[in-house]
This record gives C-alpha cells, sequence and structure tokens, in this order.
C-alpha cells in the first residue's frame, strides 16, 4: 500500500475535526427535546413504525430520515417493546441515536463534498471546501439536532458527485449515481432535490458538441438520471407511490404553509426572503465565504461557461423560489450550501495561487491567510455553539427550580416554550395532578378571542397554534388568572420578544406583560446570556441556534412571577 500522501492526510485531519464540531454537546437538553420540529416529526414517527406499517400517515416532511431511523432502531433495541419502553422511561438514548446519525451524515456530506470537488476543480479546492464545510455554522448547528436537513446533504452531496463524474466522462452510470442521489435527497428533504438541476446540465453541456448520436450522449444519460432519481425517491418515500393521495395532500399543505400570507408567523424580522436568504449566508456560512462565492461565480462564467452552466443555476433559482415564500428560515438554505462552499473554495485557491505567482517565497503563508479568512467565522461560531450547548439549558434550570419551590398541584400558567414531557410529574408513580402532570396548567393552547382579540361567540374556544399565542393575549387575562387561582406565571423570551419586535400586530399583548410586571413580583429569573451581554433581538434563527456570542448557554430568558392580589395574596 502506498502511504497516504499529505492531502489525503489533511482529509481525514478534516473528516476527524467535522466530526468533533458535530458531537460536541449533542446531548443538550436531554432528556428533553427543546426543539418542536425534533419533537414532534421524526423521532416519534419513527419509534411508531414499530406499530404498523411503514406508512408514516402523513407527509409534510418526506419519511427517508425517517425510516432510516427506523431501521436502526430495530438494530439497536432489538423490537418494539425495548424501543418504547427507552422512549417512554428516558427518551435521551432514542434522541442520542438520532441525533448521532445526523453528525454522520453531516460527515459523510463533507468527504463526499471532497470527491466532487476534486473531479469537478482539483484536489486543493476539494480539501478547502471540505473544510469549510467542517466548519461551516449552519450545517454544524444543525447536525446537533435529530431532523432531516442534514441528512439530505449526505445524498444531494452524492448528486453533484455525479454531476462531476458526467463532466468526466462517466456518461450512464455517473448519471444513475447522481440520479439515485438526488432522488434520495428529495425523499429525506424535498426542496434537496434541486441537486437533480446541475445533473441533467451535466448531461446536457457533456453532450453538447460530441459528433455520437444524440440518443446515446444526450436521452440515455438524462433518462438514467430522471430515472434513478425516481427510484431513490421511492425507496426513501415508498407511500408517495402507495397512498398518492395522502402525499399529494401533505406536500399541498407543506406548500400552503409555507406560502399563504394569513399564516406568516409572528416575530418574523424581514419581509424579503431573498434578501433574508443572503443574508443568512453572512452568518451561516460566513462573509468572507459569502463573499468568496460571488467571487468564484464572476471567475467560472468567466472562465469556464460549460462549468458555471452546471453550477450556478441551482443555487440562484432555488433563493429566488424559496425567497419568494412567507416563511424562510436559514437551515433552509442547506440544499444548496456545498454549491456555495464550492465556488468560495475555487475563489480561494485561485487568490492564493494568483499571490503565489506574484511572489513565490510567500506562496505557503498566503495560502494559510487565504484558508483562515475563509474558515475563521465558521470556526469561532461552531465552537462558540457546541460550548454553549455543552452547558445546562435555561429551561432544565427553570423546571428544577419550579420542582423545587411551586407545590405539586398548584396553579400555574407556563407560556408554551417547553414540550410536554417538561410538564410532566418526575414522580410518575404519583402525580400531582389526575392528568399526570406536576401542576394544574392553564390552558394556553386554547383562547376565547381570535387573531385580532375580539371575543368570540359565549362559551366558545378555539385552538392556538404555539407562533400565534402572543395574538390571543389581553390584561384582562390576569384578572382571569387571579379569580381561578393561577398565582404562578411563568414566560419565555422565544414567546414574549415576539411581541416586541412587531409591536403594531400586538398591541394586546404588550399591555398583557406591562400590566404582569405591575401585578406581580419576579422571584426567578434565568438567563441564557453572559454577564454583561446585551441581549440579541429575537430572531427565528439567532433565538435559536445561539449563533450570537452573547450567549452562554442554550435556551430563552425565562422569568418566573408570583402574582399579587386575591387569593394570590
Amino acid at each position: 500500500m502506498r502511504r497516504p500522501d499529505r492531502t489525503t492526510l489533511a482529509l481525514a485531519g478534516v473528516l476527524l475535526g467535522a466530526l468533533a464540531l458535530r458531537l460536541w454537546g449533542i446531548g443538550h437538553g436531554l432528556p428533553f427535546s427543546y426543539n418542536a420540529d425534533e419533537e414532534g416529526h421524526f423521532v416519534p414517527v419513527a419509534i411508531g413504525f414499530f406499530g404498523h406499517d411503514l406508512d408514516p400517515g402523513y407527509f409534510l416532511n418526506p419519511p427517508g430520515y425517517t425510516e432510516l431511523l427506523y431501521a436502526i432502531y430495530a438494530v439497536w433495541f432489538g423490537g418494539r417493546g425495548a424501543v418504547a419502553h427507552a422512549y417512554l422511561s428516558d427518551p435521551s438514548e432514542v434522541f442520542l441515536i438520532a441525533r448521532a446519525t445526523v453528525a454522520l451524515l453531516g460527515v459523510a456530506a463533507v468527504w463526499l463534498l471532497y470527491l466532487a470537488g476534486a473531479r469537478l476543480f482539483d484536489r486543493a479546492v476539494a480539501l478547502l471546501a471540505a473544510a469549510l464545510a467542517a466548519v461551516a455554522f449552519l450545517p454544524v448547528f444543525y447536525s446537533h439536532l435529530a431532523l432531516n436537513d442534514v441528512p439530505a446533504t449526505a445524498p444531494a452531496t452524492l448528486a453533484l458527485l455525479g454531476a462531476a463524474l458526467v463532466l468526466r466522462g462517466g456518461g450512464t452510470k455517473a448519471a444513475l449515481l447522481g440520479g439515485l442521489g438526488a432522488g434520495l435527497a428529495a425523499g429525506t428533504k424535498y426542496t434537496a432535490g434541486i441537486v437533480l438541476l446541475p445533473l441533467l446540465t451535466a448531461v446536457a453541456v457533456t453532450a453538447r458538441g460530441q459528433r455520437e448520436p444524440l440518443r446515446r450522449v444526450l436521452l440515455a444519460p438524462a433518462a438514467a438520471a430522471c430515472a434513478a432519481a425516481l427510484a431513490g425517491f421511492l425507496l426513501a418515500n415508498p407511500y408517495a407511490l402507495l397512498d398518492f393521495e395522502a402525499f399529494h395532500a401533505g406536500v399541498a399543505r407543506q406548500r400552503r404553509l409555507t406560502s399563504a400570507d394569513e399564516l406568516a408567523k409572528l416575530g418574523l424580522t424581514q419581509r424579503n426572503g431573498i434578501v433574508y436568504y443572503l443574508w443568512s449566508l453572512t452568518w451561516g456560512l460566513g462573509w468572507v465565504p459569502a463573499l468568496a462565492a460571488l467571487g468564484g461565480a464572476l471567475r467560472l462564467l468567466a472562465r469556464d461557461r460549460r462549468l458555471a452552466l452546471v453550477l450556478l443555476p441551482a443555487p440562484f433559482l432555488y433563493v429566488l423560489y424559496m425567497g419568494a415564500q412567507e416563511r424562510y428560515f436559514g437551515r433552509w438554505l442547506l440544499p444548496v450550501l456545498p454549491l456555495a462552499i464550492l465556488l468560495a473554495a475555487y475563489a480561494g485557491v485561485a487568490l492564493a495561487r494568483a499571490l503565489a505567482t506574484r511572489a513565490p517565497r510567500l506562496a505557503a503563508p498566503a495560502a494559510a491567510l487565504v484558508a483562515l479568512a475563509l474558515l475563521a467565522q465558521g470556526l469561532v461560531a461552531s465552537l462558540h455553539v457546541d460550548r454553549v450547548l455543552a452547558r445546562p439549558d435555561t429551561r432544565g434550570s427553570a423546571r428544577t427550580w419550579l420542582l423545587a419551590h411551586v407545590p405539586a398541584g398548584a396553579k400555574v400558567v407556563i407560556e408554551p416554550f417547553v414540550p410536554a414531557r417538561w410538564l410532566e410529574d418526575p414522580d410518575r408513580a404519583d402525580p400531582a395532578t389526575p392528568g399526570g402532570g406536576r401542576w394544574r396548567l392553564w390552558d394556553t393552547a386554547r383562547a376565547d378571542v381570535d387573531d385580532a382579540g375580539r371575543p368570540l361567540p359565549h362559551g366558545r374556544t378555539r385552538f392556538v397554534k404555539v407562533d400565534k399565542y402572543e395574538r390571543t393575549l389581553r390584561p384582562a387575562l390576569i384578572d382571569a388568572y387571579v379569580a381561578q387561582g393561577y398565582c404562578w406565571v411563568v414566560t419565555g423570551s422565544t414567546q414574549f420578544s415576539r411581541a416586541y419586535v412587531q409591536p403594531r400586530e400586538v398591541p394586546q399583548a404588550l399591555a398583557y406583560y406591562a400590566a404582569l410586571r405591575r401585578r406581580a413580583d419576579t422571584v426567578a429569573r434565568f438567563t441564557p446570556y453572559r454577564d454583561g451581554a446585551t441581549a440579541p433581538r429575537f430572531n427565528f434563527d439567532w433565538s435559536f441556534d445561539y449563533y450570537p456570542l452573547a450567549y452562554a448557554r442554550p435556551g430563552p430568558l425565562i422569568v418566573v412571577h408570583r402574582l399579587r392580589g386575591g387569593v394570590c395574596g
């Protein structure tokens, strides 16, 4: 066997570093899952498969990652009884397995990106791209959660590798590989199917100018890619065909949730999705890499139109389409982030080589400086968030305090920023309330007013989603709390801050919090911020992924209030 060269050794170091960044702090929050999507979508659905067939029953998210978890749980736990017992008694192990799976798939995506970059450009660009993918904040943070975003990047990057192999003359076999990756990516995260576009473009540009029959050089590889993509999608999501009506309804509902004006979330800090995604690149990837990606795109247009046609349209069209929706989150950029990373690495290596040509003696320092400039922001941000995640969550600290200071069975108002398990009595053998909870809770999921605060007909109530909770608040609620003996009120910044970033939307909510401060004593406070740090303004990304350096530990700012007056006095 040949001894590995320096690039191979460097790649091994990059992959080990990527794994370390993704595993540090992976047990955050457990045994509770504080991410609503993690708690409700993938792990519980995978466990539900043990009680019936592999039909997920809903298709808001494709089940590719969920089915993978089902297979892993079947091997790890051995059967339905063992996995159900683990999930119900102490779900930490169940979630850790799911998160570790995501972390490993994230590292696999880094390796596949190296393989694709080496074939699209060269090994230097590939190694720099792998290093950038290893430390970039968005893929690192979301490798700590059992969500489908990072798992979809592994097959999506496989599709890019297929496109690279097609450009290298791989023909139908390469198209099959890339199509399979694109199908598996879409079967894990619908939007990740965008990677089929670079693959088909690679087939088209490769066929152009060849003397062989068009059927052989274009139609056959393109048909193979599409057939493999369909096969990969159905492999990950077989009930899209077996239960097509439910699949169509789920996709249509997902479309409505992201595009309907009336469902826009309270707390959105920007109104233009395209601008939001471009801004997300500046921290999810980094300012320097984002600008380098732009420079790489321009350089590619000038020097290699063929490769530019393969790599540039997909991210442009993706951001244009996703930015036109009414909801947008940084993690939704992940399907096209590998393309941006390749462009940034291409520009970085080109700059380093240009500097080396002008000053050969400074070649090594110039290359190191360019690499440092591209990697620094992502590495600092990822190390910061790993350190934050490894510390106790404010929600865990608040729960410990409440268990010690609020009597079992007491009437409590807790804003909807914690999962249902958080409210359960730890002494399940003798629960404090008939429902098994520790305290008697005000039902924050029901309201007798509409979103504008207008009363509903007498005696009627409606269900209230978490993102519309602030719209139901008004000062009169505090009178109702006191009259019914709900003397403890627990608020969290991931809820109440939404009112402060859009005060005109919910003036009654602002009046409610002002009245709460006047009529209650603050008896406990749990902050996630460093001493002396300024709390960042609410944002659906930064308030949940802890990117700002102001964070010292995970969780929202939590305030426990004790009402005065009436029975509460």
